[in-house]
């Protein structure tokens, strides 16, 4: 068993690796090979549309090996998928939940966790964020804006009806 390389866990196929029988020397040349081969592949088969049902096999099976996780409940590569799931767990550092009492662990880490999001994390960069403005920071932002002038209502109708008055007007004449 090799450990995955970066190029390989980026194709999405640190499974390949995983199961690898070659020694653990990075940049050798069976690696050199293997992520060389992987990458025209994976080229060639995401070129165009599906030409045929051997090709729409193919890019499904990269989807899966990419991320195994998620295709345990498949009927037909279930199994191969939680064996290379469970690879991949313990590749980083994940052991298999064997109580209930784990699970329970492994939910309430989960739910404990902050969700990080770099957009999110941006874009609430503001002192309200938490605690809204109160009432007189309202009012100061207020007058900020408005610049202290207090504008009249528009008279788009009135001169909207004049228009349409003086139309009639001449229609009529």
């Amino acid at each position: 068993m090799s450990l995955p390389r970066r190029a390989m866990e980026q194709m999405g196929f640190a499974v390949c690796c995983l199961l690898c029988d070659a020694e653990d020397i990075a940049g050798s040349n069976r690696c050199r090979e293997c992520i060389d081969f992987h990458t025209k592949s994976r080229e060639k088969l995401n070129l165009g549309t599906p030409k045929s049902k051997a090709d729409r096999l193919a890019r499904e099976f990269i989807i899966m090996l990419a991320s195994p996780s998620k295709y345990i409940d498949d009927l037909n590569h279930g199994e191969s998928m939680i064996y290379y799931a469970s690879l991949i767990d313990k590749h980083h550092g994940i052991n298999p939940i064997k109580t209930s009492e784990e699970l329970g662990k492994r939910f309430e880490i989960l739910r404990n966790r902050s969700k990080k999001s770099l957009i999110r994390d941006v874009a609430n960069q503001n002192k309200w964020l938490d605690n809204p403005p109160d009432f007189f920071e309202r009012e100061e932002l207020l007058q900020l804006i408005s610049d202290n002038k207090k504008t009249q209502p528009s008279s788009d109708w009135d001169t909207l009806l004049s228009d349409v008055n003086r139309l009639l007007n001449e229609e009529n004449s």
